[in-house]
Protein backbone atom coordinates (compact mmCIF):
# COMPACT_ATOMS: atom_id res chain seq x y z
CA UNK A 1 0.00 0.00 0.00
CA UNK A 2 1.56 3.12 -1.15
CA UNK A 3 1.39 6.70 0.80
CA UNK A 4 -1.63 7.79 -1.54
CA UNK A 5 -3.36 5.08 -0.79
CA UNK A 6 -3.04 5.40 3.30
CA UNK A 7 -3.90 8.76 2.91
CA UNK A 8 -7.37 7.65 0.91
CA UNK A 9 -7.56 4.97 3.16
CA UNK A 10 -7.32 7.44 6.61
CA UNK A 11 -9.79 9.92 4.64
CA UNK A 12 -12.73 6.79 4.40
CA UNK A 13 -11.65 6.37 8.41
CA UNK A 14 -12.50 10.08 9.43
CA UNK A 15 -15.57 10.52 6.95
CA UNK A 16 -17.19 7.16 7.77
CA UNK A 17 -20.49 7.21 9.98
CA UNK A 18 -20.57 7.54 13.65
CA UNK A 19 -21.42 4.09 14.03
CA UNK A 20 -18.26 2.59 11.91
CA UNK A 21 -16.51 5.06 13.61
CA UNK A 22 -17.30 3.94 17.06
CA UNK A 23 -17.32 0.37 16.29
CA UNK A 24 -15.54 -1.32 19.67
CA UNK A 25 -12.12 -2.35 18.65
CA UNK A 26 -11.50 -5.07 21.38
CA UNK A 27 -13.56 -6.82 23.84
CA UNK A 28 -13.02 -4.49 26.84
CA UNK A 29 -14.93 -1.98 24.51
CA UNK A 30 -17.09 -4.10 23.60
CA UNK A 31 -20.66 -3.41 25.23
CA UNK A 32 -23.10 -6.12 26.48
CA UNK A 33 -23.46 -9.47 25.42
CA UNK A 34 -22.63 -10.83 28.90
CA UNK A 35 -23.66 -14.20 27.96
CA UNK A 36 -21.66 -14.56 25.27
CA UNK A 37 -18.25 -12.93 25.74
CA UNK A 38 -18.68 -12.01 29.89
CA UNK A 39 -15.92 -12.53 31.55
CA UNK A 40 -14.68 -16.49 31.41
CA UNK A 41 -17.21 -17.36 28.97
CA UNK A 42 -16.08 -19.83 26.00
CA UNK A 43 -15.98 -17.65 23.29
CA UNK A 44 -14.16 -14.90 25.02
CA UNK A 45 -11.46 -17.20 26.23
CA UNK A 46 -11.15 -18.38 22.66
CA UNK A 47 -10.86 -14.85 21.19
CA UNK A 48 -7.87 -14.03 23.89
CA UNK A 49 -6.35 -17.46 23.60
CA UNK A 50 -6.41 -16.99 19.70
CA UNK A 51 -7.97 -20.51 18.96
CA UNK A 52 -11.01 -19.58 16.92
CA UNK A 53 -12.99 -22.53 15.65
CA UNK A 54 -15.72 -21.98 12.92
CA UNK A 55 -18.92 -19.92 14.46
CA UNK A 56 -21.76 -18.29 13.14
CA UNK A 57 -23.20 -15.14 15.21
CA UNK A 58 -27.05 -14.79 15.07
CA UNK A 59 -29.27 -12.38 16.45
CA UNK A 60 -30.87 -8.64 15.33
CA UNK A 61 -29.30 -5.67 13.48
CA UNK A 62 -27.18 -3.39 15.78
CA UNK A 63 -26.33 -6.23 18.54
CA UNK A 64 -22.59 -6.90 17.55
CA UNK A 65 -21.94 -9.85 15.33
CA UNK A 66 -19.59 -8.15 12.80
CA UNK A 67 -18.14 -6.00 15.62
CA UNK A 68 -17.19 -9.49 17.33
CA UNK A 69 -16.08 -10.56 13.92
CA UNK A 70 -13.84 -7.54 13.35
CA UNK A 71 -12.65 -7.57 16.86
CA UNK A 72 -11.53 -11.71 16.44
CA UNK A 73 -9.46 -10.20 13.00
CA UNK A 74 -7.98 -7.14 15.26
CA UNK A 75 -6.62 -10.00 17.80
CA UNK A 76 -5.89 -13.07 15.85
CA UNK A 77 -2.49 -13.85 14.27
CA UNK A 78 -4.53 -16.17 11.17
CA UNK A 79 -4.93 -14.35 7.97
CA UNK A 80 -8.30 -12.37 8.00
CA UNK A 81 -11.13 -12.06 4.96
CA UNK A 82 -14.52 -11.05 4.52
CA UNK A 83 -17.45 -11.55 2.20
CA UNK A 84 -20.75 -10.39 2.20
CA UNK A 85 -22.90 -13.28 0.93
CA UNK A 86 -25.21 -10.57 -0.75
CA UNK A 87 -22.36 -9.76 -2.83
CA UNK A 88 -19.97 -12.91 -3.22
CA UNK A 89 -20.53 -16.15 -4.73
CA UNK A 90 -18.88 -19.45 -5.87
CA UNK A 91 -16.36 -17.93 -7.59
CA UNK A 92 -14.97 -15.30 -4.94
CA UNK A 93 -15.08 -18.39 -2.09
CA UNK A 94 -12.84 -20.14 -4.63
CA UNK A 95 -10.32 -17.21 -4.60
CA UNK A 96 -10.38 -17.09 -1.32
CA UNK A 97 -9.87 -20.63 -0.83
CA UNK A 98 -6.75 -21.07 -3.10
CA UNK A 99 -5.45 -18.47 -1.50
CA UNK A 100 -6.00 -19.86 1.79
CA UNK A 101 -4.23 -23.37 0.91
CA UNK A 102 -1.14 -21.12 -0.85
CA UNK A 103 -1.04 -19.82 3.00
CA UNK A 104 -1.18 -22.52 4.86
CA UNK A 105 1.04 -24.70 2.44
CA UNK A 106 3.64 -21.99 2.59
CA UNK A 107 3.43 -20.35 5.58
CA UNK A 108 1.15 -22.29 7.87
CA UNK A 109 -1.03 -19.66 8.30
CA UNK A 110 -4.56 -20.59 8.86
CA UNK A 111 -7.10 -18.34 7.30
CA UNK A 112 -10.09 -16.90 8.80
CA UNK A 113 -13.59 -16.20 6.62
CA UNK A 114 -16.21 -13.87 7.77
CA UNK A 115 -19.35 -14.35 5.53
CA UNK A 116 -21.50 -11.57 6.48
CA UNK A 117 -25.27 -12.50 5.86
CA UNK A 118 -24.51 -16.32 5.41
CA UNK A 119 -28.21 -16.90 5.09
CA UNK A 120 -27.92 -15.18 2.02
CA UNK A 121 -25.75 -18.13 0.10
CA UNK A 122 -28.10 -20.79 -1.23
CA UNK A 123 -27.16 -24.69 -0.64
CA UNK A 124 -24.66 -24.99 -3.40
CA UNK A 125 -23.18 -22.21 -1.91
CA UNK A 126 -23.08 -23.07 1.60
CA UNK A 127 -21.63 -26.85 0.28
CA UNK A 128 -19.22 -25.37 -1.39
CA UNK A 129 -17.31 -24.14 1.30
CA UNK A 130 -17.67 -27.25 3.10
CA UNK A 131 -14.94 -29.01 2.28
CA UNK A 132 -12.45 -26.23 3.26
CA UNK A 133 -14.11 -26.01 6.66
CA UNK A 134 -14.27 -29.46 7.27
CA UNK A 135 -10.37 -30.10 6.76
CA UNK A 136 -9.45 -26.67 8.47
CA UNK A 137 -8.17 -24.63 5.19
CA UNK A 138 -10.94 -22.10 6.02
CA UNK A 139 -12.37 -20.97 9.80
CA UNK A 140 -16.04 -19.92 8.96
CA UNK A 141 -17.25 -16.72 11.17
CA UNK A 142 -21.16 -16.33 9.89
CA UNK A 143 -23.05 -13.99 10.81
CA UNK A 144 -26.75 -13.71 10.23
CA UNK A 145 -30.04 -11.77 10.96
CA UNK A 146 -32.08 -15.67 10.55
CA UNK A 147 -32.48 -18.71 12.82
CA UNK A 148 -29.49 -20.75 11.45
CA UNK A 149 -31.35 -23.61 12.11
CA UNK A 150 -33.44 -22.95 8.90
CA UNK A 151 -30.87 -20.80 6.92
CA UNK A 152 -27.93 -22.87 7.35
CA UNK A 153 -26.76 -25.99 6.14
CA UNK A 154 -26.79 -28.73 8.67
CA UNK A 155 -23.65 -30.23 7.75
CA UNK A 156 -21.93 -26.83 8.37
CA UNK A 157 -23.51 -25.91 11.21
CA UNK A 158 -22.71 -29.38 12.73
CA UNK A 159 -19.10 -27.97 11.92
CA UNK A 160 -19.62 -24.60 13.67
CA UNK A 161 -20.64 -22.99 17.48
CA UNK A 162 -23.46 -21.10 17.52
CA UNK A 163 -23.88 -17.93 19.84
CA UNK A 164 -26.96 -16.03 19.42
CA UNK A 165 -26.70 -11.89 20.16
CA UNK A 166 -29.49 -10.34 21.67
CA UNK A 167 -31.20 -6.63 21.34
CA UNK A 168 -28.92 -3.82 23.47
CA UNK A 169 -30.67 -2.95 27.33
CA UNK A 170 -31.00 0.61 28.17
CA UNK A 171 -28.17 0.61 30.28
CA UNK A 172 -25.99 -0.36 27.39
CA UNK A 173 -27.23 1.27 24.84
CA UNK A 174 -26.25 4.68 27.33
CA UNK A 175 -22.90 3.18 27.25
CA UNK A 176 -22.73 3.16 23.44
CA UNK A 177 -24.20 6.94 23.24
CA UNK A 178 -22.40 8.38 26.09
CA UNK A 179 -19.03 6.75 24.48
CA UNK A 180 -19.59 8.42 21.19
CA UNK A 181 -19.87 11.73 23.11
CA UNK A 182 -16.66 11.28 24.89
CA UNK A 183 -14.08 9.97 22.56
CA UNK A 184 -12.42 12.99 21.18
CA UNK A 185 -10.70 10.86 18.24
CA UNK A 186 -13.73 8.74 16.96
CA UNK A 187 -16.78 10.40 18.20
CA UNK A 188 -17.47 13.90 19.35
CA UNK A 189 -15.16 14.38 22.60
CA UNK A 190 -13.83 17.97 23.22
CA UNK A 191 -16.64 19.72 20.38
CA UNK A 192 -19.03 20.97 22.74
CA UNK A 193 -22.04 18.62 22.71
CA UNK A 194 -24.51 18.42 24.94
CA UNK A 195 -27.58 16.27 25.08
CA UNK A 196 -30.64 16.61 27.14
CA UNK A 197 -31.75 13.54 29.75
CA UNK A 198 -35.12 13.39 27.76
CA UNK A 199 -33.38 13.65 24.29
CA UNK A 200 -31.42 10.50 25.31
CA UNK A 201 -34.08 8.45 26.67
CA UNK A 202 -35.88 9.22 23.80
CA UNK A 203 -33.08 7.96 21.49
CA UNK A 204 -32.32 4.97 23.76
CA UNK A 205 -36.06 3.50 23.93
CA UNK A 206 -36.98 4.22 20.22
CA UNK A 207 -33.37 2.74 18.86
CA UNK A 208 -35.16 -1.16 20.38
CA UNK A 209 -32.04 -2.72 21.54
CA UNK A 210 -30.34 -1.40 17.94
CA UNK A 211 -26.61 0.41 18.57
CA UNK A 212 -26.20 0.77 15.09
CA UNK A 213 -29.56 2.82 15.09
CA UNK A 214 -29.06 4.52 18.33
CA UNK A 215 -25.29 5.90 16.82
CA UNK A 216 -27.13 7.12 13.15
CA UNK A 217 -29.49 9.46 14.91
CA UNK A 218 -27.36 10.82 17.51
CA UNK A 219 -24.76 11.47 14.72
CA UNK A 220 -28.14 12.59 12.44
CA UNK A 221 -29.05 14.98 15.90
CA UNK A 222 -25.70 16.64 16.19
CA UNK A 223 -24.75 17.16 12.45
CA UNK A 224 -28.33 18.88 11.63
CA UNK A 225 -27.90 21.48 14.68
CA UNK A 226 -26.25 24.64 14.75
CA UNK A 227 -24.15 25.61 17.77
CA UNK A 228 -25.85 28.29 19.87
CA UNK A 229 -24.05 31.45 20.87
CA UNK A 230 -21.47 29.80 23.12
CA UNK A 231 -20.32 26.89 20.38
CA UNK A 232 -22.40 24.52 21.82
CA UNK A 233 -24.54 22.00 20.15
CA UNK A 234 -27.64 21.12 22.14
CA UNK A 235 -29.67 17.99 21.06
CA UNK A 236 -32.75 18.68 23.08
CA UNK A 237 -35.88 16.26 22.40
CA UNK A 238 -37.41 17.85 19.78
CA UNK A 239 -34.26 17.49 17.83
CA UNK A 240 -34.02 13.39 18.92
CA UNK A 241 -37.43 13.46 18.04
CA UNK A 242 -36.55 14.73 14.26
CA UNK A 243 -33.69 12.48 14.32
CA UNK A 244 -35.50 9.36 14.98
CA UNK A 245 -39.04 9.50 14.81
CA UNK A 246 -40.52 6.07 15.17
CA UNK A 247 -39.01 2.43 16.88
CA UNK A 248 -37.58 0.04 13.71
CA UNK A 249 -39.97 -3.13 14.08
CA UNK A 250 -38.28 -5.82 13.37
CA UNK A 251 -39.81 -8.05 11.39
CA UNK A 252 -38.77 -9.69 7.88
CA UNK A 253 -41.93 -11.63 5.63
CA UNK A 254 -39.75 -14.41 5.46
CA UNK A 255 -37.58 -15.04 8.03
CA UNK A 256 -37.73 -15.47 11.99
CA UNK A 257 -39.65 -12.42 13.03
CA UNK A 258 -42.12 -13.31 10.77
CA UNK A 259 -42.88 -16.78 12.07
CA UNK A 260 -42.46 -15.63 15.65
CA UNK A 261 -44.80 -12.31 15.51
CA UNK A 262 -47.62 -14.56 13.87
CA UNK A 263 -47.13 -17.47 16.38
CA UNK A 264 -47.64 -14.76 18.97
CA UNK A 265 -50.57 -13.41 17.06
CA UNK A 266 -52.48 -16.82 16.83
CA UNK A 267 -51.48 -18.03 20.44
CA UNK A 268 -52.97 -14.72 21.42
CA UNK A 269 -56.09 -15.72 19.30
CA UNK A 270 -56.40 -18.93 21.19
CA UNK A 271 -55.41 -18.19 24.47
CA UNK A 272 -58.87 -15.04 24.39
CA UNK A 273 -56.65 -12.29 25.28
CA UNK A 274 -57.69 -9.07 22.84
CA UNK A 275 -55.15 -6.93 23.72
CA UNK A 276 -52.31 -9.02 22.71
CA UNK A 277 -54.14 -10.06 19.83
CA UNK A 278 -54.12 -6.22 18.83
CA UNK A 279 -50.73 -5.49 19.52
CA UNK A 280 -49.39 -8.34 17.46
CA UNK A 281 -51.86 -7.38 14.63
CA UNK A 282 -50.50 -3.62 14.76
CA UNK A 283 -46.77 -4.58 14.73
CA UNK A 284 -47.84 -7.02 11.85
CA UNK A 285 -49.48 -4.22 10.02
CA UNK A 286 -47.24 -1.60 10.79
CA UNK A 287 -44.18 -3.76 9.49
CA UNK A 288 -46.08 -4.12 6.00
CA UNK A 289 -47.57 -7.55 6.57
CA UNK A 290 -50.24 -8.55 3.82
CA UNK A 291 -53.62 -8.39 5.55
CA UNK A 292 -54.87 -10.92 3.31
CA UNK A 293 -51.74 -13.61 4.88
CA UNK A 294 -53.49 -11.87 8.07
CA UNK A 295 -57.16 -12.92 7.08
CA UNK A 296 -55.78 -16.62 5.90
CA UNK A 297 -54.44 -17.59 9.40
CA UNK A 298 -57.55 -15.81 10.73
CA UNK A 299 -59.91 -18.01 8.87
CA UNK A 300 -57.59 -21.29 10.35
CA UNK A 301 -58.38 -20.14 13.77
CA UNK A 302 -61.66 -19.71 13.31
CA UNK A 303 -62.26 -23.40 12.39
CA UNK A 304 -59.01 -24.47 14.31
CA UNK A 305 -59.60 -23.04 17.39
CA UNK A 306 -63.25 -21.52 17.79
CA UNK A 307 -64.81 -23.88 15.53
CA UNK A 308 -68.81 -25.06 16.90
CA UNK A 309 -68.23 -23.25 20.43
CA UNK A 310 -69.15 -20.02 17.56
CA UNK A 311 -70.14 -21.15 14.07
CA UNK A 312 -70.44 -17.72 13.53
CA UNK A 313 -66.77 -16.80 13.89
CA UNK A 314 -66.40 -18.47 10.14
CA UNK A 315 -68.86 -16.29 9.08
CA UNK A 316 -67.47 -12.76 10.44
CA UNK A 317 -64.25 -13.47 9.54
CA UNK A 318 -64.93 -14.06 5.94
CA UNK A 319 -67.24 -11.23 5.79
CA UNK A 320 -64.34 -9.11 7.35
CA UNK A 321 -62.25 -10.33 4.23
CA UNK A 322 -64.25 -9.71 2.19
CA UNK A 323 -65.18 -5.96 3.32
CA UNK A 324 -61.56 -5.05 3.06
CA UNK A 325 -60.90 -6.34 -0.85
CA UNK A 326 -63.94 -3.66 -1.15
CA UNK A 327 -62.43 -1.03 0.63
CA UNK A 328 -58.79 -1.67 1.30
CA UNK A 329 -56.09 -0.23 3.47
CA UNK A 330 -55.73 2.43 5.90
CA UNK A 331 -59.56 2.31 6.61
CA UNK A 332 -59.69 -2.20 6.03
CA UNK A 333 -57.13 -1.46 9.89
CA UNK A 334 -61.07 -1.55 11.11
CA UNK A 335 -61.58 -5.01 9.60
CA UNK A 336 -58.86 -6.51 10.32
CA UNK A 337 -59.03 -5.16 13.99
CA UNK A 338 -62.87 -6.48 14.46
CA UNK A 339 -62.07 -10.02 12.89
CA UNK A 340 -59.48 -10.32 15.68
CA UNK A 341 -61.36 -8.64 18.55
CA UNK A 342 -64.21 -11.64 17.29
CA UNK A 343 -61.67 -14.01 17.24
CA UNK A 344 -60.37 -13.48 20.72
CA UNK A 345 -63.39 -12.53 22.87
CA UNK A 346 -65.76 -15.76 21.62
CA UNK A 347 -65.72 -19.22 22.78
CA UNK A 348 -63.16 -21.35 22.03
CA UNK A 349 -63.09 -25.14 20.55
CA UNK A 350 -60.51 -27.45 18.98
CA UNK A 351 -62.72 -30.68 18.33
CA UNK A 352 -62.23 -30.04 14.38
CA UNK A 353 -59.11 -31.70 15.45
CA UNK A 354 -61.24 -34.78 14.97
CA UNK A 355 -60.64 -34.89 11.81
CA UNK A 356 -57.15 -35.60 12.22
CA UNK A 357 -57.70 -38.63 14.43
CA UNK A 358 -59.97 -39.84 11.83
CA UNK A 359 -57.23 -39.40 9.44
CA UNK A 360 -54.76 -41.10 11.63
CA UNK A 361 -57.33 -44.26 11.83
CA UNK A 362 -57.20 -43.83 7.90
CA UNK A 363 -53.95 -44.50 7.40
CA UNK A 364 -53.16 -47.01 10.40
CA UNK A 365 -56.01 -49.40 9.82
CA UNK A 366 -56.90 -51.44 7.16
CA UNK A 367 -59.69 -50.20 4.80
CA UNK A 368 -62.90 -51.25 5.80
CA UNK A 369 -66.20 -51.97 3.49
CA UNK A 370 -68.62 -49.38 3.26
CA UNK A 371 -71.91 -51.25 5.18
CA UNK A 372 -74.13 -52.20 2.81
CA UNK A 373 -76.97 -50.06 3.95
CA UNK A 374 -75.08 -46.89 2.60
CA UNK A 375 -73.92 -48.15 -0.74
CA UNK A 376 -75.48 -46.47 -3.27
CA UNK A 377 -78.54 -47.75 -4.56
CA UNK A 378 -79.19 -46.41 -7.56
CA UNK A 379 -76.46 -48.85 -9.11
CA UNK A 380 -76.55 -52.49 -8.06
CA UNK A 381 -79.79 -52.86 -5.38
CA UNK A 382 -81.00 -55.49 -7.36
CA UNK A 383 -77.60 -57.44 -7.96
CA UNK A 384 -76.19 -56.79 -4.81
CA UNK A 385 -78.52 -55.70 -2.46
CA UNK A 386 -76.43 -52.15 -2.18
CA UNK A 387 -78.94 -49.94 -0.18
CA UNK A 388 -81.15 -52.47 1.33
CA UNK A 389 -82.44 -51.74 5.15
CA UNK A 390 -81.08 -48.35 4.92
CA UNK A 391 -83.56 -46.63 7.56
CA UNK A 392 -84.41 -42.65 5.85
CA UNK A 393 -84.08 -39.92 8.65
CA UNK A 394 -86.40 -37.62 7.69
CA UNK A 395 -89.27 -40.19 7.90
CA UNK A 396 -89.19 -40.53 12.02
CA UNK A 397 -89.18 -38.43 14.78
CA UNK A 398 -86.96 -35.27 15.16
CA UNK A 399 -85.69 -36.74 11.10
CA UNK A 400 -83.29 -38.94 13.22
CA UNK A 401 -83.55 -43.01 13.54
CA UNK A 402 -80.68 -45.59 15.35
CA UNK A 403 -78.78 -46.32 12.36
CA UNK A 404 -74.87 -47.44 11.79
CA UNK A 405 -72.97 -45.51 9.62
CA UNK A 406 -69.40 -46.61 10.57
CA UNK A 407 -67.84 -49.72 9.18
CA UNK A 408 -68.17 -52.99 11.25
CA UNK A 409 -64.49 -52.67 12.34
CA UNK A 410 -65.11 -49.07 13.89
CA UNK A 411 -68.28 -49.72 14.98
CA UNK A 412 -68.04 -47.36 18.20
CA UNK A 413 -65.18 -45.50 17.21
CA UNK A 414 -65.20 -41.85 18.79
CA UNK A 415 -63.44 -39.14 16.81
CA UNK A 416 -65.54 -35.96 17.51
CA UNK A 417 -65.40 -34.74 20.88
CA UNK A 418 -67.69 -32.03 21.35
CA UNK A 419 -66.91 -29.44 24.32
CA UNK A 420 -69.05 -27.58 26.66
CA UNK A 421 -68.06 -24.03 25.25
CA UNK A 422 -70.51 -21.88 23.74
CA UNK A 423 -72.75 -23.21 21.41
CA UNK A 424 -71.29 -26.58 21.07
CA UNK A 425 -72.46 -27.47 24.75
CA UNK A 426 -76.30 -27.67 23.43
CA UNK A 427 -74.39 -29.75 20.57
CA UNK A 428 -72.77 -32.17 23.00
CA UNK A 429 -76.05 -33.05 24.96
CA UNK A 430 -77.14 -33.96 21.20
CA UNK A 431 -74.55 -36.41 20.25
CA UNK A 432 -73.84 -38.24 23.18
CA UNK A 433 -77.43 -39.44 23.47
CA UNK A 434 -77.79 -40.40 20.22
CA UNK A 435 -74.08 -42.10 20.76
CA UNK A 436 -76.14 -43.98 23.49
CA UNK A 437 -79.15 -44.59 21.27
CA UNK A 438 -76.78 -45.82 18.55
CA UNK A 439 -74.57 -48.08 20.73
CA UNK A 440 -77.89 -49.87 22.60
CA UNK A 441 -79.12 -50.77 19.50
CA UNK A 442 -75.92 -52.53 18.00
CA UNK A 443 -76.17 -54.10 21.34
CA UNK A 444 -79.82 -55.20 20.76
CA UNK A 445 -78.92 -56.28 17.38
CA UNK A 446 -75.78 -58.47 18.43
CA UNK A 447 -77.91 -60.04 21.20
CA UNK A 448 -78.80 -63.85 20.68
CA UNK A 449 -82.74 -63.23 21.36
CA UNK A 450 -81.94 -60.50 18.51
CA UNK A 451 -80.51 -63.57 15.88
CA UNK A 452 -83.06 -66.34 17.10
Amino acid sequence: MDLFELGRQAQIEREAPLAARMRPRTLDEFVGQEHVVGPGRLLRRAIQADQISSLIFCGPPGTGKTTLARIIANTTNSRFVTLNAVLAGVAQLREVVAEAREQRSLYNKRTILFVDEVHRWNKAQQDAMLPWVENGTIIMIGATTENPWFSVNSALLSRSRVFQLVPLDEEALRHVAQAALEDPDRGYGGRGIRITPDALDHLVHVASGDARSLLNALELAIETTSPGEEGEVVVDLAVAEESIQQRAVLYDREGDYHFDIISAFIKSLRGSDPDAALYWLARMVHAGEDPRFLFRRMLIAASEDVGLADPNALVVVEAAAAAFERVGLPEGQFHLAEAALYLATTAKSNTAMGYFDALESVRSERDSDVPAHLRDASRDKKGFGHGEGYLYPHAYRDHWIEQQYLPDSLRGKVFYRPSDQGYERSIKQRVEWRREAQLAAALEEDSPASRS
